[in-house]
């Protein structure tokens, strides 16, 4: 590409070439990650059938406006055995729903230390933060270097320091009394000590190592009304210290009841009945204080109204408390409750929000 060239067009000329590279980089990406799930599924159950590819292709243009919206409702359909109207495209969630519903607030969840000033909860398993080089209490009060230690350790053995905007599993690290270093926390970066958590019993029948971790989607409607629209349990496999989108099993939860499904998925998108490390089966089992976790979340979303679909990640500990390790308004996950629930959105009219600005997202970090 002759950059010298591009620079010298006309202002809304270059904005509108760099829409459309931007868009067309962002939607083929979808595509690619898409078609491989499909493919791992298909290898499992029998390619998709050419009248589920039709419906999909043609439902992807008539109602979300082009064709590269039809890749995800192909994984929808592969992993449902049918094809459901009302289902959200991931890459529509994200180019459209996202910047319209959210715009730059959803970025407000990357910054862990405002845990305290937007929610006012003691949920929040949150220590202190280490923000732009001067550590804080949740109070907000400067904590010396020398007393970093003594704090965080003043009556428990590990933590769990989590960088912001940290997701998928990354940018979390573990320390304990004696591997406590303060010269490479302030290499990592800004984030937020946590409490370790000490999963409940449940939890642990399927993996001791890490902590499992209860995703619900919440959403805000336009007269102010909060709803769960999703949930789904996460849990670590193998020798993870963390549950991980590498690496975890998911299990698709009942929203009105808090049962878990009588089968989970793998990172491959394929059906198990058991945890592939303990053994567990996953019917019959119920998460501990459902009811406490949905009235939480729906409670809390109200702090932050701007943000109109958010994803939390709950635990529950060996008391029975419930636990926010994460909460995510950016382009939180809808594409596995969608998938397996869905469709989780039909009656808010998502697919309404205007197509000719399908990728406003660009306009944000321009």
């Amino acid at each position: 590409m002759n950059w010298q060239k591009l620079s010298k067009l006309p202002v809304p000329l270059l904005r509108s070439s760099l829409r459309s590279l931007l868009s067309y980089h962002y939607h083929h990406q979808h595509m690619m990650d898409a078609k491989g799930i499909l493919k791992r599924i298909e290898r499992a159950k029998g390619s998709l059938s050419r009248r589920l590819v039709k419906q999909c292709n043609d439902y992807a243009i008539d109602v979300f406006g082009h064709r590269h919206f039809a890749v995800w409702l192909y994984v929808y359909s592969a992993v449902a055995g049918k094809f459901m109207e009302g289902w959200i495209p991931d890459n529509y969630y994200g180019s459209v729903v996202r910047p319209k519903l959210k715009g730059v607030y959803g970025k407000i969840s990357g910054l862990k230390s405002l845990h305290p000033a937007i929610f006012s909860s003691k949920s929040f398993p949150d220590i202190l933060s280490y923000v732009n080089g001067v550590f804080f209490d949740t109070d907000y009060r400067v904590i010396p270097p020398d007393s970093v230690k003594s704090s965080i350790f003043s009556d428990r053995e590990r933590v769990v320091f989590k960088l912001d905007s940290s997701s998928r599993g990354k940018g979390i690290w573990f320390f304990d009394r004696e591997s406590f270093d303060l010269s490479k926390v302030y290499g990592l970066g800004n984030g937020v000590f946590q409490g370790f958590i000490n999963q409940h019993e449940l939890f642990r029948e399927f993996a001791r190592t890490s902590v499992a971790t209860l995703r619900m989607t919440t959403v805000i409607t336009d007269i102010g009304t909060t709803s769960l629209r999703a949930c789904y349990l996460r849990l670590g496999s193998g020798t993870d210290t963390h549950v991980q989108s590498s690496s975890h099993i998911r299990i698709p939860i009942d929203i009105k009841t808090g049962a878990f499904n009588h089968v989970g998925f793998t990172t491959d998108w394929l059906e198990i009945e058991r945890h592939p490390g303990s053994e567990v089966k996953f019917e019959g089992k119920l998460i501990p204080r459902y009811d406490d976790c949905l009235n939480l979340v729906t409670s809390l979303h109200k702090r932050v109204p701007y943000a109109r679909c958010i994803g939390w990640d709950l635990a529950i500990d060996d008391q029975e408390r419930v636990r926010i390790m994460e909460w995510n308004a950016q382009h939180n996950d809808i594409k596995f409750s969608e998938a397996t629930q869905g469709p989780c959105f039909s009656d808010l009219q998502w697919e309404r929000l205007t197509k000719s600005e399908e990728t406003p997202w660009i306009e944000m970090v321009w």
